[in-house]
């Protein structure tokens, strides 16, 4: 039988030695080994200590397989329970006791320093993985941005100006706790060209933040020219019937201005919008929109689909907005890369609403949700209101059960 090990998983804080906690010092002290990364374990090299480098939780599992130690140390910077490597480490380490011991976070330290509260913050990672920056900065007053790998604040900044947001406050944290310790404090469109060590962070600050998730939005905000556009109540009713979810993947085939997308989008503010449209025209006012609203979760395609549609990640939500008669091949594509996804589709005509039925059914939903939307707006025409009738649309909504 293998001799359970306790080993204490402890966050270190910013520098590693100064925001310890005093259980978390008592810990170090009194373990036979201390593990971590370099930058992690390089303050208590010179204590009488077995040391094993490594920040991988294998090599961690397999280290302390070979090893009779009762008391083990496994240093990780910050705190274990803010974007750390704890959680794939208590995995491998389940055969073993174990105990996590937290610290001072990246976020309160800085908080603390610039002075701004930290309850009601959005934490997003970009530490080698991809983000939306823009989206997640309109939507909230404050957001925290845990860099690293390929992405530094300027890398933000730019972002945010590419999409029209460059007078957002930022402040920069770098070297968090060190004595090179740096904090910056200004307008994105300011800090572009500025260089930043690779150890940063940034909150931003944006004080007309979006306070609640639109729907529905006005066709007049929207960038248009001689394209087609699903108007403002079947849109709503649309986005309603998708019941998107934050983390979503969505495709919006036949994107048009972009309306869809966009509100796709601001649903799915940790996902992804894939549009595609044939028409380049198209594709450049869904691009435009894109900029306007914020989204840089919508990733813009020209082509026809089906044919274009192969190299897509599998989606959760489809909306088909125009199918050029092939929605069937759609069909096929969508089920094959997700069985479960649910698609809506919009139909003008008699013949698309069959065709929508027919494709729905040859995947066994044989009563697809079906409802027609008859919009009439009122307009002024002199000293009287008018009624004006839109053409009516059905709206269908199919997903295997």
């Amino acid at each position: 039988m293998v001799e359970k090990k306790k080993v204490y998983i402890v966050g270190t804080g910013m520098e590693g030695r100064k925001t310890l906690t005093e259980e978390a010092k008592a810990i170090i002290e009194n373990a036979e080994a201390i593990i971590g990364a370099r930058r992690m374990v390089e303050p208590f090299m010179g204590m009488d200590k077995q040391f094993f480098i490594s920040w991988k939780s294998e090599e961690i599992a397999d280290y302390l397989c070979n090893k009779s130690f009762t008391s083990v140390a496994i240093l990780v910077s910050g705190d274990c329970g803010f974007y750390s490597g704890t959680e794939k480490l208590l995995k491998v380490l389940s055969n073993h006791e174990t105990e996590v011991i937290a610290s001072v976070s990246s976020p309160a330290y800085l908080c603390s320093k610039i002075g701004k509260p930290w309850q009601d913050m959005r934490f997003v990672s970009l530490h080698g993985t991809d983000g939306n920056i823009v989206r997640n900065v309109c939507r909230n007053k404050y957001c925290f941005f845990l860099l690293g790998g390929n992405t530094n604040p300027a890398d933000v900044c730019r972002v945010l100006c590419q999409y029209g947001r460059g007078d957002i406050k930022v402040f920069i944290g770098e070297n968090l706790g060190y004595e090179n310790e740096k904090i910056t404090e200004g307008r994105a469109e300011d800090l572009v060209s500025e260089a930043f060590s690779e150890l940063s962070v940034i909150i931003t600050e944006n004080p007309v933040y979006e306070r609640s998730v639109r729907s529905g939005i006005t066709d007049s905000e929207f960038i248009r020219k001689n394209v087609p556009m699903t108007k403002s109540e079947v849109r709503s009713t649309v986005i309603s019937k998708l019941d998107i979810g934050r983390n979503d993947l969505c495709w919006d085939i036949g994107c048009g201005t972009g309306s869809v997308s966009v509100e796709m989008a601001m649903q799915c503010f940790d996902g992804k919008v894939y549009s595609v449209d044939k028409n380049e025209e198209a594709v450049g006012l869904t691009r435009e929109n894109a900029l306007k609203f914020g989204c840089d979760n919508i990733e813009i395609l020209s082509g026809s689909a089906p044919d274009i549609l192969g190299d897509f990640p599998a989606p959760d939500r489809v909306f088909v907005g125009g199918s050029q008669g092939r929605i069937t091949e759609i069909f096929d594509i969508v089920f094959e890369k997700n069985p479960l996804a649910v698609i809506v589709v919009t139909a003008v005509s008699l013949e698309t609403l069959n065709g929508a039925v027919s494709a729905f059914e040859s995947y066994g939903i044989l009563s697809p949700e079906i409802v027609q939307l008859a919009v009439t707006r009122t307009k002024k025409v002199g000293s009287h209101t008018m009624l004006s009738a839109e053409n009516p649309v059905y709206i269908i909504k199919g997903a295997k059960q």
